[in-house]
């Protein structure tokens, strides 16, 4: 019995160890199971990460901004330019002024000898490369340019431009790439200094590193070194997020091992110094070592020194906490303890260590980024560039935009603007902020626009009158006229004889137009330069009835206003109404000889590699005679000489020619000046926002800055050669007929070969009865009947009826 209980006991004891294997095995198969979906989980999560990885790393791993680039400036010998020119300009470009030049961007300054270092600089046509160069200005102009480390002395070299805007991203992060191949030693060396002296012995992940950080951390009781290689933290900046969670940071690591794995280390680190955050600039994420360095220092990366290297490197533990202009104190201990860590490592000498941590920290008082510095130029920029190119891509793609904007001609403009309208106001007795006014400066034979201010404050980015103020012109619209007489040379020449008689027309609307001359006198026969030159309203209204008004608004069309003009007779006093950019092109046409040639403010683009994407060539068409170009010219000359613009002869420097034209209108609402020498061509307009009277012509007002701005930059006269088809001939300017000897006030004057006057006058002894109106000898065609102007008593104009009362009057 007992040996049976005891045989039970066996086996009762021996049925719960077998089932307890058999839950042992099923748990262990649960387990395995578990386990290798984990794996398999983890590998697909790997495989996932690794796609992710790839595909950003090896596509592209940034939005770039667009940057935008003035006009480089020129050097050669005999290039005007003065010493306070040239120094604006190395400002401009954030050149340093040193004792001795002796890095890139510095240059230093004896009297009129320079001494400059220049950048190297990549253009559309080729790169400019480093020089130092000796130069001296005498009298106003470049005496001596010479290379003192190329051995050859060139004869043009050009600065590196000067970067004025950037088109940013649509998040606003901003960067400036640099090439691996382009970082300066001492940035590489002082990075894996700081962050990470293994980069280049690990595989993503440091083990060791980590355990160092954990020992040090747990003996300081805090956080005081982190174990991340730069693989990881490229990896949290370029992909994830800044959360602190174990699955986060098991991500990194991951992607870490699998970053180095697929890539060198050379790349991993071209793409760590342009990814890495080192600070905020508003809404703008300051991004990558090239940036920082323009943003905190205004200079690019390869011109810092020890000390402004080892603040970009500092930055990298707290680019807020160690803001270096919110914060100096922190700041500069924590740039001198990185400054230690280079010394200890044998990166930098005790001496250059010592002498870095006495340097001040150097920052400039505004981040380096072109907020747009010139937003009227740069409407205009942005208006002929969505004509080619996607907003997208303005905001990604990295684009290089070199524009046609003259830094130099563009001060002068700015600062005309701004001091002339003041004194304006306050001669007329207006209370600050009334006027305003705007300029255009061409250049004559290319049509690129050198400069551009839309408002007497050049820096508010708000309405840009330059571009969108539609106003009417006023006498502007004159040379066009005379221009249409003058292209038909058997019927007009200089010296026609034009009738300044009264006009009254039934318009459209059954309405009376009645204009009269600014004076309120009428003149009778007049010479038509003369007219011209005096800005008669009566003969220019009867000169463009007699021509036709189709042809006056075809001749508008030729010289390249695409906006509709209506036909009206009003349109023959400047009824039409345009921007200043729109009369700049007429006149650049008119400069030009007749050529037409498309205004452009933008020559060449460039893509992220610098390689040529758009170019935007010299485009230009003859759309005018070229003959009545040239008289046309003429007359306007005799407009600065003895006409209404005839103040400004005694402000231009001698030798030099121009030939312009005055504008007023109705009430004195605007006032303009449009002119050109032999290759600038400035327009001019002093108005207000308002539409109220200004209490200026075109000769007390736009005219006064227009001689500011022609008289401070560098202008050439007008050309003196006469083109194909046009002689000069002496006429009597009474009749129109040719000139003998003995006719004392006969005066020499171009004509075209096909309308030269074959009569003499015998200087006024002709009798009137037949002496022919115009130089083609024929008779005058018969007078239109028009009913006698009314005019009443103490009234400052011609009392008139209907819409076309505006454009009475010129100037």
């Amino acid at each position: 019995m007992a040996d049976r209980n005891q045989t039970d006991g066996r086996v009762r004891r021996g049925g719960r160890g077998i089932g307890g294997w058999r839950l042992l095995l099923s748990v262990g198969r649960w387990v395995l199971l578990l386990t290798l979906a984990a794996g398999l989980a983890g590998v697909l999560h790997a495989i996932h990460l690794d796609g992710t990885l790839r595909a950003k790393f090896e596509g592209k791993r940034w939005a770039l901004p667009a940057r935008v680039f003035a006009r480089p400036l020129e050097l050669y010998v005999g290039r005007p330019l003065s010493v306070e020119a040239l120094t604006s300009e190395l400002e401009r470009l954030r050149y340093r002024r040193v004792k001795t030049p002796n890095y890139l961007g510095s240059y230093s300054r004896r009297g009129d000898r320079f001494l400059v270092h220049t950048r190297p600089f990549r253009f559309w046509d080729g790169p400019e490369p480093e020089r130092i160069l000796d130069i001296r200005i005498k009298d106003g102009q470049v005496a001596w340019l010479k290379d003192t480390a190329g051995g050859v002395d060139p004869a043009l070299v050009r600065l590196d431009a000067v970067l004025i805007a950037s088109i940013y991203p649509t998040h606003n992060e901003d960067r400036v790439l640099i090439r691996g191949t382009d970082l300066p030693p001492l940035m590489v060396a002082a990075l894996l200094a700081v962050e990470d002296r293994d980069f280049y012995r690990h595989w993503g992940v440091n083990p060791r590193a980590i355990a160092r950080a954990m020992w040090r951390n747990l003996r300081a009781g805090g956080v005081v070194e982190g174990g991340s290689t730069l693989t990881q933290q490229l990896v949290k900046n370029f992909y994830l997020t800044d959360e602190r969670t174990l699955t986060r940071k098991l991500n990194e690591a991951v992607m870490a091992v699998l970053l180095d794995l697929h890539y060198g280390k050379d790349e991993i680190l071209e793409a760590y110094v342009n990814e890495i955050f080192l600070g905020q600039d508003g809404q703008r994420a300051i991004h990558g070592f090239g940036l920082a360095s323009h943003f905190y220092f205004n200079r690019s990366l390869d011109e810092l020194g020890i000390a402004e290297t080892a603040l970009l490197v500092a930055l990298i533990k707290g680019p807020s906490f160690y803001h270096p202009r919110r914060y100096p104190e922190r700041t500069l201990a924590r740039r001198n303890l990185v400054i230690d860590m280079l010394r200890e490592q044998k990166v930098i000498s005790a001496e250059k260590a010592a002498a870095a941590k006495r340097a001040p920290l150097g920052v400039s008082d505004k981040g380096g980024r072109p907020a747009g510095a010139y937003p009227a130029y740069l409407q205009l920029v942005r208006h002929q560039l969505q004509r080619d190119y996607r907003e997208q891509d303005l905001r990604s793609e990295g684009l290089r935009i070199f524009t046609t904007l003259d830094l130099l001609v563009q001060a002068v403009a700015e600062a005309a603007v701004r001091e002339r309208v003041p004194k304006l106001e306050r001669g007329r007795g207006f209370k600050a902020g009334t006027l305003e006014s705007a300029a255009v400066v061409t250049s004559a034979a290319q049509g690129e626009v050198l400069a551009l201010v839309g408002g007497r404050d050049p820096g508010y980015a708000g309405f840009n009158r330059a571009l969108d103020a539609v106003r009417p012109i006023g006498s502007l619209i004159k040379p066009v006229v005379y221009l249409t007489a003058l292209s038909e040379p058997e019927r007009y020449s200089l010296v026609s004889l034009l009738s300044d008689r009264p006009v009254s027309l039934r318009t459209r609307d059954g309405k009376r137009w009645e204009p009269r001359n600014y004076d309120r006198k009428t003149h009778g026969r007049v010479p038509l330069y003369q007219a011209l030159a005096k800005s008669y309203n009566l003969a220019t209204v009867n000169l463009g009835l007699e021509l036709g008004l189709d042809k006056v608004v075809a001749a508008l069309d030729t010289l390249g206003v695409r906006r509709p003009v209506d036909p009206v007779p009003a349109l023959l006093l400047g009824s039409v109404s345009l921007t200043p950019l729109e009369v700049s092109q007429i006149y650049q046409t008119l400069a030009a000889g007749g050529f037409y040639a498309p205004l452009r403010a933008i020559r060449e683009v460039l893509d992220a590699a610098g390689q040529p994407l758009s170019r935007y060539p010299l485009a230009v068409e003859p759309v005018a005679d070229a003959a009545a170009v040239y008289l046309t010219t003429w007359a306007m000359q005799q407009v600065v000489r003895q006409g209404t613009a005839r103040a400004l002869r005694k402000r231009l420097p001698a030798g030099l020619t121009v030939a312009g034209k005055t504008g007023t209108t109705n009430g004195q609402r605007d006032s303009w000046f449009a002119g050109f020498s032999g290759d600038k061509v400035l327009v001019v307009w002093v108005g207000r926002d308002d539409n109220g009277p200004t209490k200026l012509t075109g000769a007390s007002g736009a005219l006064r800055i227009w001689g500011d701005i022609m008289t401070s930059i560098e202008n050439r006269p007008l050309p003196e050669f006469r083109p194909e088809g046009v002689t000069e001939v002496r006429v009597d300017p009474v009749t129109g007929l040719l000139a003998d000897v003995r006719c004392r006030r006969g005066v020499s004057v171009p004509f075209s070969v096909r309308g030269v006057p074959t009569v003499k006058s015998g200087c006024g002894l002709a009798s009137a009865a037949v002496v022919p109106r115009t130089a083609d000898r024929r008779p005058p065609p018969a007078p239109v009947p028009r009913p006698a102007p009314r005019v009443e008593k103490n009234e400052e104009k011609t009392k008139t009826e209907g819409a076309f009362d505006e454009y009475m009057h010129g100037d």
